[in-house]
């Protein structure tokens, strides 16, 4: 156990207060999980409106996190965590305190916005803490903080639905600014950290360079998203289309069925983070992502003709090792690739393009699913992630390439 935990060792102690917070504001992640129902159930929306609403909530985030990408490399990424952290938690108390309805949903949707601006400034500040010696290591802790708190939040969210719905509310704010204080109190500003490259980072800084000329100087923060976005429509099949084959397979016990496979992603999540990153730390990030895209393969060619709990579990299995292995990569590749005078800003578009694949991928699977049946869909999907994981793979050689042209 200590020599799984050796990765960890030696971080900057401002990283294990990060760590410490995603776990408690994780634990009161309770409103995101329990959205749909609360939209159904006690606003009294339809699922068509609910599933309009949760679109546009989506819609009204992307320019929030370019703003925040903006004011994250202007005014500091301390400034915007706390003023932005604080706005989405007195949003959510707000919603605590008035009776539920329509306006508790547009609270929501503030708060939403809120935290999207917030959520640049903590992929900067995670990348000026680190370098590229520790900052594979870095990342993987936060990531597994995050998944014991997701592993805790919406069980005891579960429990406070029913009968305690202004908690919900109240319990997550009081989460966030926990973490907020434990912030506040031992994180400084790291805007004007020096960076790794310090003759570009004078280059980029002199010349006021935008960012699409960054993306152009560095086509792989062009040509990774690409990728990423078939990994990550690959990976809505785990929460859309899977749930429709348990259904499909096992009648009413399916939900339950599948929430077992829920819970046991979450302890595969927290128990392999640390051996995996032990086991990854010296091989490049785009290769590590690769075989991580062949095991989300791996799972839906397993998924198409699995038939009995067993093997969804062995499936489950396999996704969420390739999971660990691109969320503690990806992160990493990017921050690497990043000057981090343009951090916040580039930290706020990627993801944006990245997650056009998970919103996409249920509209696109549920037609295919309706055309074809699951079996073909289950194929179909297979296929984009061998062409994803080869694609990542290719991108080594770009990148090679690319470094080579720049040192000339």
């Amino acid at each position: 156990m200590k020599s799984l935990l050796n990765p960890y060792k030696g971080l900057p102690k401002e990283i294990y207060i990060l760590f410490v917070g995603k776990i408690v504001n994780s634990i009161g992640a309770f409103v995101h999980p329990l959205m749909s129902l609360i939209l159904t159930q006690r606003i009294g929306m339809s699922a068509f409106e609910a599933g309009q609403f949760i679109t546009m909530l989506a819609v009204f985030q992307c320019p929030c996190m370019i703003l925040g990408g903006k004011l994250v490399d202007s005014i500091g990424r301390r400034k915007v965590i706390i003023g932005f952290q604080t706005l989405g938690a007195l949003m959510f108390i707000v919603c605590g305190l008035i009776p539920i309805s329509t306006l508790t949903a547009k609270m929501m949707i503030l708060s939403a916005c809120f935290y999207s601006v917030s959520s640049p400034a903590y992929d900067a500040l995670n990348a000026d803490l680190t370098d590229e010696s520790n900052r594979k290591e870095a990342y993987s802790l936060l990531y597994m903080g995050t998944n014991i708190g997701f592993a805790i939040g919406p069980i005891l969210g579960g429990f406070l639905y029913k009968n305690y719905l202004p908690l919900i509310f109240i319990g997550d704010a009081i989460t966030t600014l926990v973490a907020l204080f434990l912030f506040i109190k031992y994180v400084k500003e790291t805007k004007h950290k020096t960076c790794e490259n310090e003759v570009e980072e004078i280059e980029f800084e002199n010349s006021k360079v935008s960012t699409v000329k960054v993306f152009l100087k560095r086509p792989i923060l062009i040509l990774f998203p690409l990728m990423m976005i078939l990994f990550q429509f690959v990976y809505s099949g785990w929460g859309f289309s899977l749930p429709l084959q348990m259904g499909e397979l096992f009648g009413n016990e399916g939900a339950k069925l599948y929430g077992f496979l829920g819970a046991f992603n979450a302890i595969i999540v927290i128990t392999c983070t640390p051996l995996l990153t032990s086991k990854t730390r010296k091989y490049n990030p785009l290769n590590i992502m690769s075989l991580g895209g062949l095991c989300y393969g791996l799972c839906f060619l397993i998924f198409g003709y699995s038939k009995i709990m067993t093997l969804f579990f062995i499936g489950t299995l396999s996704l969420t090792i390739g999971e660990i292995l691109i969320a503690i990569n990806s992160s990493t590749f990017i921050a690497n690739n990043t000057p981090s005078s343009h951090r916040g800003r580039i930290s706020s578009i990627i993801p944006i393009l990245m997650g056009s694949g998970y919103a996409s991928g249920p509209m696109i699977m549920g037609k295919i699913i309706d055309i074809s049946g699951m079996y073909m869909a289950c194929m179909i999907v297979t296929i984009i992630a061998v062409i994803g994981s080869v694609g990542m793979f290719s991108l080594n050689k770009v990148n090679n390439i690319n470094n080579s042209y720049e040192r000339k």
